[in-house]
């Protein structure tokens, strides 16, 4: 047995901040903004926002969509890099809040690939037999961990989650296969220092920023192009199919440029190309749910349709998944 999507859902916070009111806090501009990432606006999570409070909001707004309750519910798989707590897992909490006491639940930390690593991880219980639904969330608050003196990347983050639900289907449907890779030798490209055990929570952490996202642009731009081409070109050969079969492809929602290089490596055209950047910036493991929901939303893909998701994200890791809706 397999897993097929039943279900997606999607939640941002209502408030916004825009390149305008960026130009008030840092030395940047609009047009500067948009030129080298395509942002507009991202969405930014009141303060004291739990991550699964975003979390919850999207899982039951997927719930309903599959038309069934928390109690289905076996296996909850949040990936996110801004839990609530070190501990317990962000998982535990959704499943608390929404009412899902049967299901065994678990954070998964791939940074920007973490939805994909907890689709991968999902779609593994369920074919192992472990459960037959699993809700697969990604959810993040990016706003708590990012330095906004910093131009090079208080420009980039916004606050989100995504949510799908898997249910057991036959082998050849929903979910055809899953890819992925990490390389621990590039940590530095992208990290947040503090609060760890290599530098625990304390005066230094606090007056040097290091609980806050630290990257190496260009190499990061580099590396995230050259990865989500590749594993994207492993997941259509895995499967036999060409890009032209492909109906829509979801990339993280991290950089135009980067997506546009990507588009243009893979040789697919500009209109199955899903972007949503410009109005909700990078959420991290959140921005490839939140793409799945809006596009299905706007009709950009039909019951029937191959997808190909794609990531790239701190670890460095990235991945891809290629689905049957």
């Amino acid at each position: 047995m397999g897993s097929r999507m039943i279900g997606l859902g999607m939640y941002a916070p209502p408030k916004t901040l825009t390149n305008d009111e960026l130009e008030k806090m840092v030395d940047t501009s609009d047009s500067w903004i948009m030129e080298r990432t395509g942002i507009k606006l991202r969405r930014i999570a009141e303060p004291r926002t739990a991550c699964s409070d975003l979390c919850l909001e999207a899982s039951k707004r997927a719930l309903a969509d599959a038309g069934i309750s928390p109690s289905e519910i076996d296996i909850i798989v949040v990936g996110t890099c801004t839990p609530d707590m070190p501990l317990p897992s962000t998982a535990c909490f959704l499943q608390m809040k929404l009412g899902a006491g049967r299901a065994y639940a678990l954070d998964l930390n791939a940074a920007c690939s973490g939805f994909l690593y907890s689709l991968s991880a999902a779609d593994a219980m369920i074919r192992a037999g472990r459960g037959k639904k699993a809700l697969v969330v990604g959810g993040e608050i990016l706003s708590t961990v990012t330095d906004y003196t910093d131009r090079n990347t208080c420009i980039l983050f916004g606050d989100g989650a995504g949510a799908v639900v898997l249910s057991e289907c036959p082998d050849g449907e929903g979910v055809l296969s899953c890819h992925l890779h990490s390389d621990g030798n590039l940590w530095e490209l992208i990290y947040a220092p503090g609060g760890g055990t290599v530098h625990p929570y304390g005066p230094e952490v606090a007056e040097n920023r290091m609980h806050a996202i630290r990257m190496a642009g260009n190499e990061t731009f580099k590396q995230a192009v050259t990865r989500m081409v590749e594993v994207s070109l492993e997941a259509l050969q895995h499967n036999r199919v060409d890009i032209s079969d492909v109906a829509l492809f979801l990339p993280h929602q991290a950089n135009m440029r980067i997506i546009n290089a990507v588009g243009k490596r893979l040789g697919i055209s500009e209109g199955r190309v899903f972007v949503n950047l410009e109005r909700y910036g990078n959420t991290s493991a959140a921005s490839v749910p939140i793409a799945l929901a809006e596009a299905r939303e706007q009709g950009r893909f039909a019951k029937g349709d191959l997808l190909l998701l794609a990531s790239f994200g701190a670890g460095l890791t990235w991945g891809s998944a290629l689905v049957r809706m």
